[in-house]
């Protein structure tokens, strides 16, 4: 079994990702690593470089600026990294994104049972989505429970964003993948980066979603109901990345005012925990 891993970076330190330390932890799993680097206004491409690591192999991308629709640019960068995979499964990270030290020899051998077994033709992963600071945790239908970051290499598919995969069964006619559950969660972080940073990243990836940049001043502007604190251990790759570049101090506005999808997501919230349901959209079907 070969296993190979993808993401796609551009401006990763200008804009605070911990993508050095989400591409080792894929290399934790992964036999090979295809990164597409966009043309940056920083050291992205020569720290992903100095990585020195022979399984990681480089592709220098140019951004299409003028697609600004739906964030498809992002799907444009991820598919191209994709297409250059070799292995039977293809593990995508965003570069925010990684996983336990503790569930990496777990999942290896979760992708060895499933190998031959063509029923399952993807992983999805719980994510833990770390907020305002790396002890908080956002826990609401707004913020997805599951995604699918493992697809198996030899079935048509394509992204229709960074988010999730479509598998093409049919030319004109695509589902989502049928999948099994990692044995560890996700750990995301792009929501503790230091507050100069997050405005950073709306000033420069607005577009393309053809939105106004935000004005953001901090982590106080949303509904402190959905907040939980952590009560588990980081993966010790992301430790000194934290103590470096994480936000620390939060305080949630007190005169906040929910949004009209905020009201929704505590109603749904009420309903979830009244008749035990997960109301979130799912981008995948589990294999029973």
């Amino acid at each position: 079994m070969k296993v190979s891993g993808f993401t796609f970076l551009r401006n990763g330190t200008l804009l605070g990702y911990p993508y050095v330390e989400s591409l080792k932890s894929l290399l934790t799993v992964c036999d090979e690593v295809i990164v597409a680097v966009g043309t940056s206004q920083d050291d992205t491409l020569e720290r992903v470089r100095a990585i020195g690591d022979p399984r990681i192999r480089i592709l220098e991308t140019q951004w299409n600026e003028v697609m600004r629709d739906r964030g498809f640019v992002y799907a444009q960068q991820k598919m191209s990294a994709q297409f250059s995979c070799t292995g039977d499964w293809a593990f995508y990270l965003e570069g925010d994104e990684m996983f336990h030290e503790n569930d990496a020899s777990a999942l290896r051998a979760l992708l060895e049972k499933h190998v031959n077994d063509l029923r399952v033709e993807a992983v999805v992963f719980n994510y833990i989505h770390f907020y305002g600071t790396p002890n908080q945790v956002a826990r609401s239908p707004a913020w997805y429970r599951r995604a699918p970051r493992i697809i198996r290499n030899s079935i048509r598919n394509y992204s229709p964003d960074g988010l999730f995969f479509v598998v093409m069964d049919k030319n004109r006619q695509g589902r989502y993948p049928r999948a099994v559950v990692a044995p560890g969660p996700m750990y995301h972080y792009g929501h503790v980066r230091s507050a100069q940073k997050m405005q950073e990243k709306y000033n420069q990836v607005s577009k393309y979603w053809n939105h106004t940049p935000v004005n953001f001043q901090d982590y106080s502007q949303i509904d402190a109901t959905i907040l939980h604190r952590f009560e588990g251990t980081h993966p010790a790759l992301v430790k000194p990345w934290i103590e470096e570049n994480a936000e620390w101090e939060f305080a949630a506005n007190p005169d906040y005012r929910l949004t009209k999808r905020e009201r929704r997501h505590r109603w749904m919230m009420k309903i979830e925990q009244l008749l035990g349901l997960d109301l979130t959209h799912k981008h995948f079907t589990l294999v029973k």
